[in-house]
């Protein structure tokens, strides 16, 4: 239990350094909804789900591969210095070569009319990747506050510049039509205000890992490297299954997608907006990773890790079902942060992504086996199967059903992966989950759903409705306490009022 407790203290500070960003970048699709217009947002939409793919690229699983083999003292002394020299110089040579194609790959997403675009984030992703090495080695020496800190400054800064392009500078045009600041608040430029005030915050963001980054020393062992390439690189290949699976979506909609209002970007944007929606699993699932990581790998080597596995798990499923109750029950308040109600046309997807942010989660759980075990290339398999059922389903149902084919794509493409996942971990690494109880735990909150969507279709009132969530999530929260009550015991915080 003494580790997690560790986990979670970890998670809360991870969970601040991701929730406190998002958040907080939440706060801005008010903002940015009301100030782009519907097209533009589409823009915006297919610009940051290609950024994802480079991102992929630029770090080729060096990641994980560094928590992977920082475990080992024959690797712990040079580990960090040959796989900051590998990034740097392979981050030098893709970016070189990316910026001689910006009008090529414009064309791919569906900016073609904008190649700045592409020019920026190609140049994002460049100090991103740069930054990936010594957040790492934050999280792995224990370091979450400053790692909070960092990240937390850096959106701060992004809000910032990004409320002075948009807001400031066109109100100092209208005094000065003949200033730099007119040039600044064009409407031609679209969206580069947004993607430049992105591409200030990952400068300042590695500016602010200075130290970290100071602490390289220029040797290069070619054997550790060598080993380490060899762990990371069935990583890419996972990592770009991954992406597909989780952002190929909305470039895909753009591809086969034919809007009744004629514009294609218009219904991507309803898409990316209400898509966000979905952020309070996918903050805590990031934030969870940045703590499990590290944690599971370290785990490994103690005794009897699949019990503390099986453990995590269940608090882990019990969260995400308590955050769907959340999200979803409230999901006529939580529209409000789409300030275009043009979108809120396409709110029926997010109690879909939910589920399928949750069955991703559960995976990431999951996935421990392979990576512990040695055998990355049966991820890069799984998440291959989900990729091409990803394409398959879109290919074939966005031409009809739209931004709908996209939700059920993701559903059912991290379902099977998570299914996949477990039967084939059970074989080679066996955890004991109580799987039939987290099963029976996702049911009951599914029904649960069904049954306030029931309620509400038979009085349509505004006071009743938020009633009758706020009763159904405070009965489930009650019988997960009952259920679990020898579990939550054990707890620091909980476990004080129940003892």
């Amino acid at each position: 239990m003494a580790g997690i407790k560790q986990l979670a203290g970890q998670t809360i500070w991870y969970g601040v350094s991701s929730i406190v960003p998002r958040l907080l970048t939440y706060i801005l699709t008010p903002y940015l909804t009301l100030k782009l217009s519907g097209a533009n947002y589409g823009d915006m939409t297919l610009v940051y789900a290609a950024i994802p793919f480079l991102n992929i690229l630029y770090t080729y699983g060096l990641e994980t591969g560094f928590f992977r083999f920082i475990q080992q003292d024959e690797h712990k002394k040079d580990l960090y210095n040959t796989a900051s020299i590998s990034l740097i110089t392979s981050t030098i040579l893709f970016t070189t070569v990316l910026l001689l194609f910006t009008a090529p790959i414009s064309r791919i997403i569906r900016v073609e009319e904008h190649p700045e675009y592409v020019t920026l984030f190609i140049l994002i992703v460049a100090f991103d990747s740069l930054s990936t090495l010594p957040f790492a080695k934050l999280r792995q020496d224990d370091r979450p506050v400053k790692y909070a800190f960092i990240r937390i400054v850096g959106v701060l800064i992004y809000m910032g510049t990004l409320y002075f392009f948009l807001s400031v500078c066109p109100e100092l045009a209208q005094k000065d039509p003949n200033s730099l600041f007119a040039l600044l608040s064009s409407e031609k430029l679209g969206i580069s205000l947004v993607i430049l005030a992105n591409l200030i915050q990952s400068v300042f963001t590695l500016l602010m890992l200075w130290k970290e980054l100071k602490s390289i020393r220029w040797r290069f062992n070619f054997k550790q490297w060598k080993e380490l390439m060899l762990y990371s690189l069935p990583m890419l290949v996972a990592g770009f299954g991954g992406m597909i699976n989780e952002t190929l979506d909305r470039l895909m909609l753009g591809w086969w997608g034919v809007s009744p209002g004629g514009d294609i970007k218009v219904e991507i944007g309803t898409y990316g907006a209400c898509y966000k929606l979905a952020i309070l699993i996918t903050v805590f699932i990031q934030a969870f990773r940045m703590g499990a990581e590290p944690f599971f790998f370290k785990q490994a080597m103690g005794e009897n890790p699949q019990r503390v596995y099986a453990r995590v798990m269940k608090f882990f499923v019990i969260v995400i079902c308590a955050m769907f109750l959340f999200v979803a029950l409230y999901l006529d308040a939580w529209k409000y942060f789409i300030q275009n109600p043009v979108f809120w046309e396409g709110l029926k997807v997010v109690p879909i992504l939910l589920l399928a942010n949750m069955f991703l989660g559960i995976y990431y759980n999951l996935s421990i086996w392979y990576k512990i075990t040695n055998k990355v290339s049966s991820g890069a398999w799984i998440t291959i199967g989900g990729a091409l059922l990803t394409i398959a389903i879109n290919y074939f149902f966005i031409p009809k059903y739209g931004y709908m084919a996209s939700a059920w794509a993701t559903f059912f493409c991290y379902g099977s992966m998570m299914t996949a996942c477990y039967l084939w971990g059970q074989k080679e690494y066996p955890v004991p989950y109580a799987w039939k109880k987290l099963s029976a735990y996702l049911v009951i909150v599914v029904l649960l759903f069904f049954v306030h969507k029931a309620l509400i279709f038979l009085w349509p009132n505004k006071t009743f409705n938020y009633s009758v969530a706020t009763i159904i999530l405070g009965a489930f929260l009650l019988f997960i306490l009952k259920v679990e009550r020898r579990e939550f015991k054990k707890l620091p915080v909980i476990g004080r009022f129940l003892n």
